[in-house]
């Protein structure tokens, strides 16, 4: 048993097209037991929801039972927080729509929140991480996808449906690069991404066929983000200027979104940054360079203080502290 009665934690799960992870929180951030299931193995939910709950049960066996959970939070991709419904997900096996939070707190015997994972990684910012003490924010994610979550004087901004704050699939590119999964033109998901960046060294080996570059032994198949990178270190040119258009277009992004909502901080997180200065450096570059003079050298351009491995886990469970909107009562 890890607590006394009368101590709190929550349960995270982020639910991902391939795999969930799970965790049971305390409200500190500290993580007292993890664990993993498949998502994909399973092509009907409820039989998802049933290995889950057997999953999680030595969980909660281990904080003295269900009386010591507040709750549980839910990150999933096409989460709607407002009706604890997954909408339409393309990455995953279940079609349509799916009541998941009713699902959770109908099998668990808690109240749950959903919301989608960039949204939960922006409440875990706020309650574990750089956002400590922040009411005005925007956490951009930055992975195979761009992710992101919108705070506005303390509240994560959902709009009038549960969707707000897509930032990845705003226009960046009028009639640009196509995304595969939208079949929309010039996103900013499909250049300021993990993706995005192996497309722009392809079109970049092309463009210059001249330029020596350590990315032509490579096929294109092979070529990825982290082979990107690890040339760029070394010093190929080609490379280094794939981190430099990425960076300009993110930083153009991310001044249209600083003159939207005037955020103290941009909180970045995700694999593509751990590029470090060869992302940041051109990111606030081009980011101060298209502000407005009211706007410049006003917002923090920062990385997040979550640890990777553990923000999904952590950033599902802040949804049970942080928001006061939950699927049912919590008594």
């Amino acid at each position: 048993m890890l607590a006394p009665s009368g101590h709190q934690f929550a349960i995270g799960i982020d639910i991902g097209g391939t795999s969930t992870t799970f965790g049971v929180v305390d409200s500190r951030g500290e993580i007292k037991y993890r664990g993993a299931l498949s998502t994909n193995k399973y092509d009907n939910v409820s039989d998802y929801i049933d290995s889950l709950y057997e999953a999680v049960k030595p969980a909660i066996a281990l904080v003295n039972g269900n009386e010591q959970i507040r709750g549980i939070g839910i990150g999933a991709p096409n989460g709607n927080y407002y009706k604890g419904t997954i909408e339409y997900a393309p990455n995953l096996k279940w079609k349509g729509i799916i009541p998941l939070a009713d699902l959770i707190t109908e099998k668990f015997g808690l109240p749950a929140a959903l919301t989608n994972d960039a949204n939960a990684a922006a409440v875990g910012e706020m309650m574990y991480g750089a956002a400590r003490g922040m009411k005005d924010f925007i956490m951009i994610t930055l992975g195979t996808g761009v992710g992101s979550g919108i705070v506005s004087n303390g509240q994560l901004i959902y709009g009038h449906d549960g969707f707000a704050g897509e930032l990845g699939h705003t226009i960046i590119i009028p009639d640009g690069r196509m995304h595969p999964g939208t079949n929309m033109r010039g996103s900013l998901e499909v250049y300021a991404s993990a993706t995005g960046v192996k497309l722009t060294a392809i079109e970049m080996l092309t463009q210059f066929p001249q330029q020596e570059s350590m990315l032509r032994v490579y096929t294109a198949e092979e070529i990825d983000s982290r082979l990107v990178y690890e040339c760029a270190i070394q010093g190929d040119k080609i490379a280094n200027e794939v981190y430099k258009f990425t960076g300009q277009i993110l930083g153009k992004a991310l001044a249209n979104f600083v003159m939207f909502s005037s955020p103290e901080a941009i909180i970045l997180f995700g694999g593509l940054c751990k590029a470090g200065d060869l992302i940041f450096k051109p990111t606030k570059e081009h980011m101060e360079e298209n502000l407005l003079p009211i706007f410049q050298n006003k917002v923090k351009l920062i990385y997040s203080e979550l640890n990777e491995a553990d923000a999904a886990i952590l950033g599902a469970s802040a949804l049970v502290w942080e928001l006061k909107k939950i699927s049912v009562p919590l008594g």
